[in-house]
C-alpha cells in the first residue's frame, strides 16, 4: 500500500475524478461567464463579440452601483449580527437550563427553504393584516409602516428574516467551538476570581478567534451573492431600493434577455467577492494564535 501511495501516477488517478467534477461544476462555468460577458447575446441567437463593452457599461451603470451598495450594506449588517450570534452561543454554552431545547429551536430556520421563509415574512410584513402591523396598531400606532413598500426601510426589513434564517448556522459553529474549550481553563479562571464577563472576553473569545474570523468571511461573501429570499420578497423593489448585485444580474439576463450584460455583471460580482475576501483575510490575519 505504501508503494502504491508513493506513486505520483496513482495519486493523480485518485484525485482526477474530483478535479474533473470541480472543473465541470465550478471552473468551466466561471470561464464561460467571463467569456459570455464579452458578447452581445440574447441567450438564444448568435453571439456577437463586442469586447469589454458590457463590462465598461456595467461599471458606468448607476443601477449596478446601487445594487452593489445594497449588497455591501447587507454584508455590513451580517457582520454586525455575528456579535448577536456569538452572545447567544456564549449563553447556551454556559450550561443554562433548557440550552438543548433552545439550540434545537435556533436550528429550525435552517430546515426551511429560502422561498418558504420569504413567503412567511411576506405575511408577517403584510401592511393590512400582517402580524407585525397588527401588533403595532394594538399598541396605538395609527399608521404603521409599509415594510416592503417603503424605499427607506425595505432593506432593513429584509435583513431581519436573513438574520433569522442564518442564526442557527452561526450559533451552531460558535457553540461547537466554545464546547471544545477545556473545562479546566474555565474552572481555573473561576478560582482566580474572574467574572463571567471576564471569562467570556479574556478567555473564551481569544480561544475561538480563528473560528470568528472564518465566520466573518462567510457572512460577507454570503451577503454579497445573496439572491433568493430578496428576489421572492421584493423582486429588488420598490424602485430598486432592495436590489442587490445577484438580483440585478438575474433581471438583466433572464428578464431583459441580455445574457452578455448579465454575464458581465456576474463576473464582476465574482471579482468583487474575491477582492473583498482577500482584503478581509489580510485584515483579520494575525501572526500568533492562542493555543490550548
Amino acid at each position: 500500500m505504501n508503494k502504491v501511495m508513493s506513486n505520483k501516477w496513482f495519486i493523480a488517478l485518485y484525485i482526477l475524478p474530483a478535479l474533473l467534477l470541480i472543473a465541470v461544476l465550478i471552473y468551466i462555468p466561471l470561464v464561460l461567464t467571463g467569456y459570455y460577458g464579452l458578447m452581445d447575446w440574447d441567450g438564444i441567437g448568435a453571439m456577437k463579440f463586442i469586447g469589454l463593452e458590457n463590462y465598461i457599461n456595467a461599471l458606468q451603470d448607476e443601477k449596478f452601483w446601487v445594487s452593489a451598495k445594497n449588497s455591501f450594506l447587507l454584508a455590513f449588517y451580517s457582520t454586525l449580527s455575528l456579535a448577536i450570534y456569538l452572545a447567544i452561543s456564549l449563553i447556551l454554552a454556559s450550561k443554562i437550563k433548557g440550552a438543548d431545547l433552545l439550540r434545537k429551536i435556533y436550528l429550525i430556520p435552517m430546515l426551511l427553504s429560502s422561498v418558504a421563509i420569504a413567503q412567511l415574512w411576506i405575511k408577517v410584513y403584510n401592511p393590512a393584516n400582517g402580524i407585525l402591523n397588527s401588533l403595532l396598531r394594538g399598541i396605538g400606532v395609527e399608521n404603521p409602516p409599509v415594510w416592503l413598500g417603503d424605499t427607506n426601510i425595505v432593506l432593513y426589513a429584509i435583513f431581519i428574516p436573513i438574520l433569522w434564517q442564518y442564526a442557527g448556522f452561526y450559533i451552531l459553529i460558535y457553540y461547537a467551538a466554545l464546547k471544545n474549550i477545556p473545562d479546566s481553563l474555565i474552572e481555573a479562571a473561576k478560582i482566580d476570581g474572574a467574572s463571567a464577563l471576564q471569562i467570556a472576553y479574556k478567555i473564551k473569545l481569544p480561544l475561538i478567534i480563528g473560528v470568528v474570523k472564518v465566520t466573518i468571511v462567510l457572512a460577507i461573501v454570503g451577503s454579497l451573492k445573496y439572491f433568493d429570499l430578496i428576489y421572492v420578497m421584493t423582486g429588488g423593489g420598490p424602485s430598486g431600493a432592495s436590489e442587490v448585485m445577484a438580483s440585478y444580474m438575474y433581471k438583466k439576463a433572464f428578464t431583459s434577455y441580455d445574457f452578455g450584460y448579465g454575464s458581465a455583471i456576474g463576473f464582476l460580482l465574482l471579482i468583487i467577492t474575491l477582492i473583498v475576501t482577500v482584503f478581509i483575510r489580510k485584515l483579520t490575519a494575525t501572526d500568533d494564535e492562542v493555543q490550548y
